[in-house]
């Protein structure tokens, strides 16, 4: 593989400020998450080899849509295939309240009643995955997305279980980088913020 795969977490909202779990409400950017995209652009730009123009997909909700907007990515394609989990009746509420009727309560390791499963969610990303690995043999990819939905694409990038991307931090208009080393699957930049300039 000659190419980067980037990871582009959406600016923050108002429910992502305060931990509410939010998947199909379509919320706008706040000002800060603004900033933050147009902050997530130049450290993309200091980073991306400007040898091809890459491809770039989004989901269709209005906050990823925006933060590419922001961060200068023109959009090739927009895809549910992006779209972040879906949180079913726990959307718009708090691990804290969630766990208050079902103690110890994760994405990662309980059921989501009216919304996916872990395994619905891994058969999306396995599904992205393949296309975004042969485009990389003449681009670089740019997904533009959500959280959790990213942590999983990191997770099964890896060939790891879904449940693995508990463990991978995604901050708003966090950037990560996938690659290979030899046709092995890795993390070159995990979670890049924002404000911090590329290495």
């Amino acid at each position: 593989m000659d190419h980067a795969l980037y990871l582009l977490r959406h600016g923050e909202t108002e429910w992502s400020a305060t931990g509410r779990h939010t998947g199909r409400t379509d919320l706008p950017l706040t000002a800060a998450g603004e900033d933050q995209a147009r902050a997530a652009g130049r450290t993309y730009a200091h980073m991306r080899d400007q040898r091809s123009v890459p491809l770039v997909l989004s989901s269709p909700r209005e906050r990823a849509l925006r933060t590419a907007e922001l961060a200068g990515l023109r959009i090739d394609e927009k895809t549910e295939e992006l779209a972040e989990w879906d949180y079913g009746d726990y959307e718009g509420l708090t691990t804290d309240r969630i766990r208050e009727t079902v103690p110890g309560w994760t994405v990662w390791s309980h059921a989501v009643p009216g919304g996916e499963s872990a395994a619905q969610v891994a058969a999306r990303a396995d599904t992205l995955l393949p296309r975004v690995r042969q485009t990389l043999a003449h681009a670089d990819v740019v997904l533009v997305g959500h959280g959790h939905f990213s942590r999983v694409l990191v997770a099964r990038w890896l060939g790891l279980d879904v449940t693995a991307g508990v463990h991978f931090k995604l901050g708003p208009a966090g950037l990560t980088v996938l690659g290979d080393e030899r046709g092995e699957p890795r993390i070159d930049h995990l979670n890049i913020p924002p404000s911090q300039e590329a290495p």
